[in-house]
């Protein structure tokens, strides 16, 4: 299977996601924004899209990030759902995922960054790609916005921070808001790109610090991850 990846800056990484792809003997081909790489014309060179985060925003300013064209990356989400590809956004990617369906991305009750449980719904429980999660899972997070919905989404998970976590727009077609990508060097990353964590998490209800971030252990939500897509792409 040929993969794809859109990445919006180096402190974003694929991560877990990454791991999976190449573990699994996939083709790996990727779109680095933030160094003006050009998107895919067209979804012909892949079978699998995956969209990864970014600190820009489908609702937001974007003018310091001069390589990030929205449009453009939703018109190519729109390509790949047109064509039947594969297609997993997170975070800023589950956002462009859902304005591609004609969803509208939106402000989240609070910003949330860290690791904190998510609970699945109902639809959640019953999703065969998704189920194993179980009743509750502690995944990463690192957002102030949130995907927008459609009248046929479902949501599938939702934290007390956020009420839409996980999100299926159609069989082939997920958008994360949460992080269940992250490792120990990723969130290190994103640690160092944010300048106000240490404050923030004094604060704010749902903003671990920098030490409580990096000593958590990601091998349980990379192998939630690794199950998820294992079962998506064999549909």
């Amino acid at each position: 299977m040929k993969i794809h990846f859109i990445l919006h800056e180096v402190f974003e990484a694929p991560g877990a996601y990454l791991a999976w792809a190449a573990l699994s003997g996939h083709d790996i081909s990727t779109t680095k924004v933030y160094q003006y790489e050009k998107l895919p014309e067209n979804a012909d060179s892949f079978d699998f899209l995956i969209v990864m985060g970014g600190p820009q925003s489908p609702i937001g300013d974007n003018s310091e990030f001069p390589y990030f064209d929205a449009k453009a990356e939703i018109e190519l989400i729109r390509k790949a759902v047109k064509a039947d590809k594969f297609v997993v956004g997170i975070c800023l990617g589950a956002q462009l995922l859902g304005e591609a369906f004609g969803g509208k991305a939106e402000k989240s009750p609070f910003r949330e960054i860290g690791n904190f449980p998510i609970e699945l719904t109902k639809d959640g429980l019953e999703d065969d790609n998704i189920k194993h999660f179980g009743k509750q899972a502690i995944v990463g997070h690192w957002h102030s916005d949130m995907p927008g919905l459609t009248d046929t989404a479902k949501v599938l998970a939702a934290s007390k921070g956020c009420p839409r976590q996980i999100i299926k727009y159609s069989e082939k077609h997920y958008g994360f808001q949460c992080h269940l990508e992250f490792t120990k060097a990723l969130t290190e990353l994103l640690i160092d790109s944010d300048k106000t964590l240490e404050q923030d998490s004094q604060t704010l209800p749902f903003v671990q610090s920098p030490q409580t971030i990096h000593s958590n252990n990601y091998d349980e939500m990379n192998n939630l991850l690794y199950e998820f897509l294992d079962k998506l792409i064999k549909k």
